[in-house]
């Protein structure tokens, strides 16, 4: 049953849940990355989902499908660069649950990284439209959505990342699952988690759940993109409307003092563009037998080693994420 569920026994009965993946995943310390004063804990999300490709992004559709299929729309309309994760687990995930995915990419750096996720997307069955820029995509949206309408149903359109409302449940669901691993003594209590942030659905709602967990843990968000907004107020504002739609479903809390922040430090050129950080970062975390890739999670890794190096994250333990999802 999934931590929500048992959180409030009222969403079980309006909230759909599809279990795409085995939790909790596992949790280890890491006492090679640590490079300040707090222990360095790793959550590894790359071993989340059953459909050959893992990662947060699964986390997201197991709650996305279940809505897609309740409003009997045959196709997912969605959004990304051209190595993008995210499209490629819901062409993955829907395509197994007999729903068609369209995907608007728009360009970014091509590297081996790259060309490996465009090889896969081919192979995925989703209908890849290459539009280039954020101004194309905005201005081709009408037309997307006209051209997968089927028989006078529209698709189902989901922002990049799946960061939309309730996709971000599927990131309080894992807080409320690190929360549990805390009370079974698998890990301590951590002062920070640290994640990459390019669509901001896995910042605002772990904030959201470890609020609602009673966790005193700070989400730390490395924004790894310039072509979204990412800050603070508005990553507030959808870990709010996370909020609202548990209240609609049955659930009842007093108001989350969400505690996260969010820091560009890391961003260099631009999103999908390595620093020297994030490269030393990938390798130094390659000896602890930790696979990361250069557009996410190496900066991710750069900022914890950089925040802890500066003394930032105090002297509780810091916990990253791997969101990581090839197979």
């Amino acid at each position: 049953m999934p931590y929500l569920h048992q959180w409030s026994p009222a969403l079980g009965e309006t909230l759909p849940h599809r279990a795409l993946g085995t939790g909790p995943t596992p949790v280890r310390a890491v006492p090679g990355l640590a490079s300040g004063p707090a222990a360095v804990w790793l959550k590894d999300e790359s071993s989340f989902g059953d459909g050959g490709w893992g990662g947060n992004k699964v986390r997201k559709l197991e709650w996305l499908l279940p809505d897609v299929e309740r409003r009997r729309r045959p196709t997912i309309l969605t959004f990304g660069a051209l190595g993008t994760n995210w499209g490629l687990a819901t062409a993955l995930y829907a395509r197994d649950a007999g729903i068609a995915t369209a995907l608007a990419l728009i360009d970014q750096p091509i590297d081996a990284h790259v060309r490996r996720q465009l090889e896969r997307l081919d192979a995925s069955g989703a209908t890849i439209h290459r539009t280039r820029t954020k101004g194309r995509t905005v201005a081709l949206a009408p037309w997307l959505i006209a051209r997968h309408s089927s028989r006078f149903r529209p698709p189902y359109v989901l922002p990049a990342g799946g960061s939309s409302p309730l996709g971000t449940l599927g990131y309080v669901e894992t807080a409320l699952e690190i929360a549990a691993q805390v009370e079974a003594g698998d890990l301590p209590e951590p002062g920070h988690v640290i994640v990459p942030a390019g669509s901001g659905g896995t910042t605002a709602g772990l904030a959201l759940g470890f609020a609602l967990a009673g966790l005193s843990t700070r989400v730390v968000g490395v924004v790894v993109t310039d072509q979204l907004r990412l800050d603070r107020e508005a990553m507030g504002r959808l870990a709010d409307k996370s909020a609202a739609l548990l209240r609609r479903r049955g659930a009842t809390f007093a108001t989350p003092r969400l505690d996260f922040e969010m820091t560009t430090d890391q961003l260099g050129p631009g999103y999908g563009e390595p620093t020297p950080e994030s490269t030393a970062a990938m390798e130094r975390a390659s000896t602890e037998g930790l696979t990361l890739e250069p557009v996410y999670t190496a900066k991710a890794m750069a900022a914890l080693l950089d925040m802890n190096e500066r003394g930032d994250l105090g002297d509780r333990p810091v916990l990253f994420l791997n969101t990581n999802g090839p197979r």
